[in-house]
């Protein structure tokens, strides 16, 4: 419940973006030099989920709730699936974390160890203290940037020299197949006794989908996310559900785009979240590109155009469908982003298959279209 972190030590820390601009601060979580996408959440609670997030992975997170940490962290406690209960999955995904102000003293009756420890157990730096305003408000204002967090050790002084040299040639981690190294190797059953299947394309998946999809009673095969069609039909799936995940969906391996083409061709349900939404849209002859800063919050307003209903929902996506590319195919926008008019969902004119680009299982966030997977379960009857 109540308890305080292991002995604090002053230890400097420093975030320098690609543009030069610096950032410095107090280090926490381990001491170590990391590279990422920096991006930002305006998200208020969440954040075991969110650093747990495998879209995550690749990107130095920045939460803009100025106050993280307060109640603490729970542990790796699993369901009788096996499936991670707190969390999204297991182990941290972000490469680091900025926030403004860090507490060391929470108070929750699930926490077991404070932020700072958990990053530290992870090898995960983290800096506090420095204006995060400031910084959302230069990647509102310039897109989402490139950047280096250092946490140094304990009376060492940051090496602003190095750092902004280094800065101007930062790796891009949206240049590499980021789902690959989030996907598992090796299929999982979870077995429910039901007498409906689904096959899970991990691309990233959250655990929430997970349990979404177990508490329907549905027995899920979980495969990694470059399995050809044929593999995938030797399960017998009802339906299928391609998953989230990080990075640029062009940077996938090619087969995840002929497998859902022919998934779909076949008449078989498929269900799309966040980058499954991308993916369906690309398999099927639609295009997508990078967003400016991306929608990563709980409060994102998905416009249903056939119903004129609102839904507020959780999000974290940097890519989003071209609506014009999707003209003379066989899908059609379904939900709308309410702030900015980007896609938020697609439909297939057959009616049997869908997508939308947030996270209606939440974790965290608003459940208000968990119904979505309801829908998924008419589909596959």
């Amino acid at each position: 419940m109540g308890h305080k972190s292991s002995p604090w030590e002053a230890r400097k820390a420093a975030l320098v973006l690609e543009d030069g601009t610096i950032f410095l601060g107090s280090g926490f979580g381990a001491t170590g030099k990391v590279t990422g996408e920096v991006v930002f959440s305006t998200s208020m609670v969440g954040y075991p989920e969110s650093l747990t997030d495998p879209s995550y992975h690749g990107q130095i997170l920045t939460l803009t709730y100025p106050l993280i940490g307060n109640y603490g962290v729970p542990a790796y406690r699993c369901d009788r699936f096996g499936v991670p209960i707190f969390f999204e999955s297991i182990g941290i995904k972000v490469t680091g974390l900025v926030i403004q102000e860090l507490c060391l003293e929470p108070y929750h009756w699930a926490s077991e160890r404070t932020l700072d420890e958990w990053l530290r157990s992870e090898g995960i730096p983290g800096i506090c203290g420095i204006d995060t305003r400031r910084l959302t408000k230069k990647l509102r204002e310039k897109g989402v940037m490139l950047g280096i967090l250092e946490v140094y050790e304990a009376g060492c002084e940051p090496d602003l020299d190095g750092l902004l040299g280094e800065s101007r040639h930062i790796p891009d981690p949206n240049l590499r197949d980021l789902v690959r190294e989030v996907t598992i190797s090796e299929p999982i059953h979870y077995e429910t006794g039901g007498r409906r299947r689904v096959v899970l394309v991990d691309c990233g998946v959250k655990a929430g989908i997970i349990r979404c999809l177990l508490k329907r009673g549905v027995e899920v095969i979980r495969v990694s996310y470059d399995f050809a069609a044929d593999e995938i039909m030797e399960y017998g799936p009802d339906g299928v559900l391609i998953s989230n995940g990080p990075g640029d969906p062009k940077r996938m391996a090619g087969e995840i785009f002929d497998a859902t083409a022919s998934l779909i061709g076949d008449g078989i349900p498929v269900m799309g979240i966040c980058l499954g939404n991308q993916v369906i849209s690309l398999a099927l002859g639609g295009d997508t590109y990078k967003l400016k800063y991306g929608h990563r919050s709980q409060n994102q307003p998905a416009y249903d155009l056939e119903t004129g209903r609102c839904y507020i929902t959780t999000q974290n996506h940097g890519y989003a469908t071209d609506p014009d590319s999707l003209k003379g195919t066989d899908l059609k926008v379904w939900f709308i982003n309410a702030n900015d008019r980007t896609v938020e969902g697609i439909r297939h004119r057959s009616g049997g298959s869908f997508a939308v680009q947030w996270h209606p299982e939440a974790s965290p966030g608003p459940y208000d279209t968990e119904f979505l997977f309801d829908l998924f379960m008419e589909k596959i009857g």
